[in-house]
């Protein structure tokens, strides 16, 4: 990482994979079992340290999941970072026990509302550096701040994305707060690739946190991210990375070693020169399995979609399933047919229209009705 004021952990720069004679490029992972399930989760945050994580992301959405982040805290020494919810001021409860904290710009509406943003990312610094904290910006295609999102067209997502970062960029080092790094993620590689270009050629003084979110599962997941990563990296931009994969919870160090993968391929020239993502054919987007899950069928039902559409591959249909309330209303809303997964029902969505809600035995047969509908209107 290009500068101490600005690392992704507290201490020095790590990572073990260097591009071009930089900084090293760390690799990120997030936990997936619950926050509260201290063992597990103890469990977790070790092996995916033992497989290479630099960085290891844990959700905290609440008091209790924070009282359990303490005690996490006390049984690995591994670098932590933490990913705040709706709830921005569990930060201070946090802070003290992680290295860096993770907000996402578009979620502080949720929480005392009519207070302004600037005064809750001033809090937010200020308890960072009270802590000795890094922190991240992430800002996601599926949660952008409202306020941005309504100046642009809706088929225009990434001016919203990057007038918010830019924004909170320029907040932070007015309060004299530099020491952050910020994501700009979308499930679509070819976007990463054009939001993190154009972020980066006005602030490239920022380090930034790469990622393809909801890539789904491998192979493809890993494909679509190391479409984005050859590209960004390839081009000096980069400094953190996930790759995040649809996969069960024993199964979340693939995610490190895919990273590391990729790394290792930029960094020997085993790359493609020109990538094109064709968007011409079935697209299935998932999103990694994390604590933010609700109901751990959800990956099951990833691969069973999967496996159940292989009959539309040639169409150019895109199909979103996603774990939790956090991210899945809004991240299914640009999928031609989207999945959230609830604890006991699945919400289906097509576009922005909300069909219903289904039990996890009874969804698939309603979804190949729908793709079927949408695959006979477009013949």
């Amino acid at each position: 990482m290009p500068d101490i004021q600005r690392n992704a952990t507290r201490s020095v720069a790590i990572g073990s994979i260097t591009i071009g004679g930089g900084a090293p490029i760390a690799v990120q992972s997030m936990t997936a079992t619950h926050t509260q399930n201290i063992d597990a989760t103890v469990a977790q945050v070790n092996a995916l340290a033992d497989a290479g994580a630099d960085v290891v992301r844990i959700a905290v959405d609440s008091k209790q999941d924070a009282a359990a982040l303490a005690e996490i805290r006390r049984q690995t020494s591994a670098n932590l970072s933490v990913d705040l919810q709706e709830n921005y001021r569990l930060a201070e409860l946090v802070a003290p026990h992680v290295d860096k904290v993770r907000y996402n710009p578009g979620h502080l509406y949720h929480h005392e509302r009519t207070k302004p943003w600037e005064e809750k990312v001033k809090y937010l610094a200020g308890v960072a550096a009270d802590n000795d904290c890094a922190m991240r910006v992430g800002v996601n295609c599926g949660s952008v701040d409202p306020a941005k999102k309504e100046r642009y067209d809706p088929a225009d997502s990434i001016s919203p994305m990057l007038e918010s970062a830019w924004e909170h960029c320029e907040l932070l080092d007015s309060l004299g707060f530099t020491r952050y790094c910020v994501s700009l993620k979308d499930s679509d590689p070819q976007k990463v690739i054009e939001v993190n270009t154009r972020f980066a050629e006005r602030r490239p003084d920022v380090p930034l946190h790469l990622g393809v979110t909801e890539a789904g599962m491998p192979p493809d997941g890993v494909i679509k991210t190391r479409i984005a990563f050859e590209q960004l990296i390839g081009r000096g931009m980069g400094d953190t990375l996930r790759v995040s994969l649809t996969v069960p919870n024993d199964r979340k160090p693939e995610e490190i070693r895919a990273g590391r993968d990729i790394l290792a391929d930029i960094a020997a020239g085993r790359v493609r020169s020109v990538v094109d993502y064709g968007l011409s054919t079935l697209n299935i987007i998932s999103c990694p399995s994390c604590s933010r899950v609700e109901n751990e069928a959800f990956v099951e039902l990833a691969a069973q979609v999967k496996e159940m559409t292989q009959y539309a591959k040639d169409h150019a249909v895109t199909i979103a399933v996603m774990g939790c309330r956090v991210n899945g209303p809004g991240e299914t809303d640009d999928a031609d047919l989207g999945l959230w997964c609830g604890p006991n029902t699945v919400n289906l969505k097509k576009g922005e229209e909300t069909l219903g809600q289904f039990g996890y035995e009874e969804i698939l047969p309603r979804l190949k009705s729908e793709l079927d509908a949408i695959i006979a209107a477009k013949v």
